[in-house]
């Protein structure tokens, strides 16, 4: 999965970069870009970021980034009263970056009907969307960032009129240091953990990192927990980040099936939590079971990072990832005995993920700047 090559942002004045996203909160969307904006801070310049108001506010602000609350992710005719605000905050921008159809739509239309100078425009297609022309205005870049290649394979298939000069490959990234090889919790993390949910005691864990969404295959989580218990292995299930406000129909969804597996005493449900890194270090196996492809799989790399093999469906971004980085933890999507059987060998033989380079934070940072570098030396800017 390549990058593209990345140099700095050599500019000789302050710029101003806009990203529009939906709101501020958890998820791979709100985190590249509260990263983006603490690169560019940290590189003298300013960083603005327009949503609505969620729990990473407070690091953005803290980073020395700036938020202008609109409520530009709410799907009403009355979001067109957002334009006026969004034009005028362009004025002062160099860069506007969007990284969601909704908002990309009303950054489009308000910088389409500026006059005089307009800012350079970019995107980031984070996602596998529905194709379409809501969906196509993710391709309206000067310049579209993607993912992955499975991304940018995607979007050069469904859209044929796409430019594919325009498109730039840049994975996500992870904090090598935060995740790095070898990091294992302590125990005294661990008792508090075990003591918040007792049932995680006693056999190793298994790790789903997701939200509270049938996509994410928690049902499939489930089933190889009862598939492992009949073959004879015990072991425990985190659906880490799954008890999600709003989401109680589907946790109470997901219980009833653990009863009715007979696995109910041996699964945890979290709500998201700050100690993604303590879990998963403290896993015997991070699981992505997602029935849909995705984009990427951030969670993949932060786990291979550590050195705890992931075991997961070989479609997507993900596949993408474990054929690259741990191809014994890939298996055909849906497949469940072969699920099972990698699961048990797994387990068994507890094999150490290969040291790889890449998919590193300020890879994805620094390339990042990059293109709004090349950006400004087209225009001369």
């Amino acid at each position: 999965m390549p990058i593209i090559s990345s140099r700095p942002l050599a500019v000789s004045r302050r710029l101003t970069v806009v990203q529009l996203l939906p709101a501020l909160d958890a998820g791979g969307v709100e985190r590249s870009t509260l990263e983006v904006a603490e690169a560019l801070v940290a590189a003298g310049h300013r960083a603005i970021v327009v949503s609505a108001p969620g729990r990473l506010c407070a690091a953005l602000t803290a980073c020395g980034g700036e938020h202008r609350p609109l409520a530009i992710g709410v799907k009403s005719p009355f979001g067109l009263r957002h334009l006026f605000a969004l034009r005028r905050l362009f004025q002062g921008a160099d860069i506007v970056h969007a990284r969601s159809r909704l908002p990309a739509w009303l950054g489009y239309l308000a910088w389409r009907t500026m006059r005089g100078r307009r800012p350079a425009f970019v995107t980031t297609v984070h996602g596998l969307n529905s194709v379409g022309r809501y969906s196509a205005i993710m391709t309206r870049g000067e310049r579209v960032i993607v993912v992955s290649n499975t991304v940018r394979d995607y979007l050069l298939a469904h859209y044929p009129g796409l430019d594919a000069t325009r498109l730039r490959v840049i994975p996500r990234g992870i904090d090598a240091t935060h995740f790095a090889r070898g990091y294992r919790a302590s125990g005294d993390w661990r008792a508090r953990f075990e003591a918040e949910y007792p049932q995680a005691a006693g056999a190793p864990w298994l790790c789903l990192p997701g939200r509270g969404t049938r996509l994410k295959g928690h049902h499939d989580a489930l089933r190889l927990l009862a598939g492992l218990r009949a073959a004879g292995t015990d072991a425990r299930l985190i659906l880490l980040g799954a008890a999600q406000s709003g989401r109680e129909h589907y946790l109470d969804e997901l219980l009833q099936e653990a009863a009715r597996l007979g696995v109910r005493q041996r699964i945890v449900i979290t709500p998201p939590r700050a100690d993604v890194r303590e879990v998963m270090s403290a896993s015997a196996l991070v699981l992505q079971l997602s029935g849909k492809p995705e984009a990427f799989g951030r969670t993949v790399i932060e786990a291979l990072h550590l050195g705890v093999p992931v075991l997961g469906y070989a479609h997507g971004g993900v596949g993408e990832l474990l054929v690259e980085c741990f191809p014994e933890g890939a298996v055909a999507l849906a497949d469940e005995p072969a699920l099972l059987a990698r699961a048990l060998a797994l387990l068994e033989q507890r094999p150490q993920p290969r040291v790889f380079s890449g998919y590193r934070l300020q890879d994805m940072q620094t390339a990042t700047l990059a293109v709004y570098a090349e950006l400004l030396a087209e225009r001369g800017a």
